[in-house]
């Protein structure tokens, strides 16, 4: 496959076998819950003998990421959010989706980038696990808070992998005195993030939603890639 190739088309369940013996290629197959599978591209890590499965939901084909948003959205109804907040940058693309999915006519963007109204109070650091030497600051436009205020709110990222960028939008979120209901993402990456959820309270870790998991990957005797992490069931759940 060529790089731009990659997060295109949803293939029917058990296109690709989920662990072939020699490992993965060039590609991991996440899967819906349906079974349904995602081509993802395999990043390898500085180590040289560890990789991850990579998402970026805002180069994804729109059948692709409207299945992501509508499954999303399926799975946290049962908590019956009333308003959805979205993790800049690509989680903002995942949270307006699927806001539209649940029927809600607006989401709420949290930023990185400081307006000249935004107040210092409503902010937090945060980095992440693809720019760990950049902090920046994360924001809530205090315009914003009477739409969350008093409200079941759905806290929404793409990816969530170390849990650095969640548990900052849990702080800013608590400084406001808002507590999500859940916690949502398109894909699970590893379960790096359990732990530092579970420091912040242990309930967080149960009420994450995941469209696709994938495991943290490891370099085998034939060259491929196979997951570290075993599980007997790697579909989202």
């Amino acid at each position: 496959m060529q790089p731009h190739d990659f997060w295109q088309e949803i293939h029917p369940p058990e296109t690709f076998e989920r662990q072939p013996a020699e490992g993965h290629c060039g590609f991991f197959p996440a899967e819906f819950e349906d079974g349904r599978q995602l081509r993802l591209p395999i990043r390898e890590l500085a180590d040289g003998e560890h990789a991850l499965a990579s998402l970026i939901i805002n180069q994804a084909g729109f059948a692709v990421e409207e299945a992501l948003c509508a499954s999303l959205a399926e799975k946290v109804r049962v908590f019956e959010p009333e308003v959805v907040v979205g993790l800049p940058t690509l989680g903002l693309t995942l949270a307006s989706g699927t806001a539209r999915k649940l029927g809600h006519s607006r989401y709420v963007p949290l930023g990185t980038s400081r307006k000249f109204w935004y107040r210092e109070d409503l902010s937090v650091p945060m980095t992440s696990i693809t720019s760990p030497e950049q902090v920046k600051r994360l924001y809530l436009d205090p315009r914003m808070l009477p739409v969350i205020e008093n409200r079941r709110v759905l806290l929404v990222d793409d990816v969530i992998s170390s849990g650095r960028s969640i548990v900052a939008a849990l702080e800013l979120l608590a400084s406001c005195g808002i507590r999500p209901v859940v916690i949502g993402a398109a894909m699970l990456q590893t379960d790096a993030w359990r732990e530092k959820l579970a420091a912040v309270d242990p309930r967080w870790p149960d009420r994450v939603i995941g469209v696709l998991r994938t495991p943290r990957l490891k370099r085998n005797a034939a060259g491929g890639w196979a997951p570290v992490e075993l599980s007997p069931d790697l579909r989202a759940f």
